[in-house]
């Protein structure tokens, strides 16, 4: 069976290859359409970058300037792996035509190491340190797709969306939280050709693996976390073991982990289905169901939780209130299980999320607001984007960006010359119809 995620089967001719691809790369530029030999995984990274409306051509934005990226890099948990990826990934990177990369969970390089000469070669499309590489601003590449598919990927030459880096290869494995599961970013080597065999592509999922491992000795090994942000099925973790939960196993373990002095059948009932008539015996089943898998982790009269247990929800509600927004921002990675209708979840999810979008608008920061506009709960968010207009320099060309996003969010909203601060009638961060 073929490997979706492998660039060129066994015995491929990569000049051929690279030929048709880029054949189908333009027709698909021209009117949309995908043609063989373009792999699924390509073709899909392909249609997001098109949505996006990415460059293809262009170098990749440089988001975080010297400062800021020293700061936010000797902070992140990856920082604790970069031995590791030196040591098992260094070698490559210096027989000079390879690199070394890992980035964060928006795409942006903490990290690229290697070869001088090859470092150079690279700093034409701005694949350095401080750059955004995930697809919305700088198209299919090993990394971003990475982060985007949740699995390790190549991206072979014409595969790239961006012209500019079509005469790279590239090999990206996404990195996870031991613990909670959360993405932290990805690592990636980036070469020519000769990286488009199997060798490169399980050689850097076998160093995201061991990051991982290495980030997950000596932390705690007792004790429950449960992962609800940006999942539609929440990852409780016990005493080490991971657990991936239903939808209404996730909303009761949320709603649990919430209230620890615990809930009654009929409190319960109604966080989970607000006025709808349900029967007790429905949320009886449920409960019962989610025992078979928690174990002693969940009680009866009251329904509770019989340890403590963290949340992600729990952790950027801590570091919002002790006023580090960063620290909030990078414990966010998404709404709390976004396609819960639960009122007791949905609560709680507009509550963080109006929470951040104040604190962000308060501090009027640049980078976090552009942070947030760049997610998919942020991009049309018109008071976001208007805000972060007004903070950069009245004739900044950086301006041109937030300046036509917000005209184009206003025209959607129905709204002429006014700003979203003068139409309280219209929620700021979702246009009608989406």
């Amino acid at each position: 069976m073929v490997n979706p995620w492998l660039a060129l089967e066994s015995g491929a001719d990569p000049v051929a290859h690279t030929r048709r691809v880029r054949r189908a790369h333009e027709a698909f530029l021209a009117d949309g359409t995908v043609l063989p030999p373009v792999r699924r995984v390509v073709a899909d990274s392909w249609r997001r970058s098109a949505r996006a409306r990415a460059a293809s051509d262009g170098a990749a934005p440089i988001e975080l300037d010297e400062a800021a990226l020293r700061a936010y890099r000797d902070a992140h948990p990856l920082a604790r792996a970069m031995p590791v990826f030196r040591e098992l990934l260094g070698s490559i990177a210096q027989d000079g035509a390879h690199l070394i990369a890992v980035c964060d969970p928006q795409g942006r390089m903490l990290w690229v190491e290697g070869h001088p000469g090859v470092r150079r070669q690279a700093e034409r499309m701005n694949f350095v340190v401080g750059a955004r590489w995930d697809e919305r601003h700088a198209g299919t590449n090993a990394p971003g797709t990475a982060l985007a598919s949740g699995h390790a990927v190549q991206i072979f030459a014409a595969e790239h969306y961006n012209r500019q880096v079509q005469r790279w290869t590239c090999a990206a494995a996404p990195l996870h939280d031991p613990r909670t599961g959360r993405l932290l970013g990805a690592v990636d080597i980036t070469g020519g050709d000769h990286l488009a065999g199997p060798h490169s592509l399980a050689l850097v999922r076998a160093t995201a693996r061991a990051a991982e491992a290495h980030l997950a000795y000596g932390t705690r090994e007792s004790g429950s976390f449960l992962a609800a942000l940006g999942r539609d099925e929440a990852l409780l973790t016990v005493d080490g073991t991971r657990l991936r939960l239903g939808r209404r196993h996730s909303e009761i373990m949320v709603l649990l982990a919430h209230h620890p002095a615990g809930l009654t059948g009929e409190q319960l009932a109604v966080l989970l289905y607000g006025e709808r008539e349900v029967s007790p015996v429905t949320l009886r089943a449920e409960l019962s169901r989610l025992r078979q898998l928690a174990g002693p982790l969940l009680a009866s009269r009251p329904y509770r939780l019989t340890r403590p247990t963290d949340t992600d929800l729990t952790a950027a509600e801590t570091e919002l209130a002790a006023g580090r927004l960063t620290a909030a921002l990078d414990a966010y990675p998404g709404p709390l299980l976004p396609l819960s209708e639960a009122p007791g979840i949905r609560r709680l999810r507009t509550a963080l999320e109006d929470r951040l979008r104040r604190a962000l608008l308060t501090a009027r920061d640049p980078a976090l607001l552009r942070r947030w506009a760049g997610t998919p709960w942020g991009e049309h968010d018109l008071e976001v984007w208007e805000a972060l207009e007004d903070t950069l320099p009245p004739h900044s060309p950086a301006r041109e960006v937030p300046r036509a996003t917000a005209g184009r969010l206003r025209t959607a909203y129905g709204l002429t010359g006014s700003s979203s601060a003068h139409s309280s009638a219209h929620d700021p961060r979702r246009p009608p119809g989406l």
